[in-house]
């Protein structure tokens, strides 16, 4: 467990604690809950035009063919689309080495200097510092697109979203009673069935 009096070697938990819930209180909730289209919106096209810059050139009719065979392929390819949209949403101030390209597919198996299976996020070509939020909105909005591909129903994409981000709040709350080298790896084994309960919810049901 971490220590409840942590003098310097940072904040205790219950300080940690008191903060986050002043943040809330200054960014509730419900606050995430709606999105609306800025006036001075940028073009979506230009901006998938910056982030073209330094690619290979004759490789992007490619790129551009795979994300037009669904709605999916498209947020897959379009973060930066979505991390212009969100840095107009509400946050709470408190920014992570981010993922920045956090959905279902970047997910998956490799191997730990331990020889051990890990289930991880494999994939950091966009990681930046930002604010945790992004990170969470991006996966949670994946879950519903992933589902809606494979014939799930609205409700049952909706239910797999509310899972997997329940389920990111309470391994939070677990992982801020821990040392860091525990947390670090916890989160190695809980994080899988995190994913995988959010994707298998997503199935559609006959």
């Amino acid at each position: 467990m971490a220590r409840k009096n942590a003098g310097f070697f940072g904040p205790t938990i219950e300080e940690r604690m008191a903060t986050g819930k002043a943040v809330r209180e200054r960014v509730p909730r419900r606050s995430h809950a709606k999105w609306q289209r800025p006036p001075n919106r940028p073009d979506p096209i230009e901006l998938l035009k910056k982030a073209d810059r330094g690619r290979l050139p004759n490789l992007l009719p490619i790129r551009y063919g795979r994300m037009r065979q669904s709605p999916f392929a498209f947020y897959r390819g379009a973060a930066a689309l979505m991390a212009a949209d969100l840095a107009a949403t509400p946050a709470t101030g408190l920014r992570v080495q981010a993922c920045g390209d956090c959905h279902v597919s970047n997910f998956g198996g490799f191997g730990s200097p331990e020889r051990r299976l890990v289930f991880d996020i494999t994939d950091f070509d966009e990681t930046l510092p930002a604010p945790w939020e992004w990170d969470v909105k991006r996966l949670a909005a994946s879950i519903v697109l992933a589902g809606r591909q494979r014939g799930a129903r609205e409700r049952h994409c909706a239910d797999a979203a509310r899972l997997a981000v329940g389920s990111y709040r309470k391994h939070m709350r677990e992982y801020a009673m821990m040392r860091v080298l525990d947390a670090d790896f916890a989160s190695r084994t809980t994080s899988r069935w995190s994913i995988t309960r959010a994707i298998t919810a997503s199935a559609p049901r006959k």
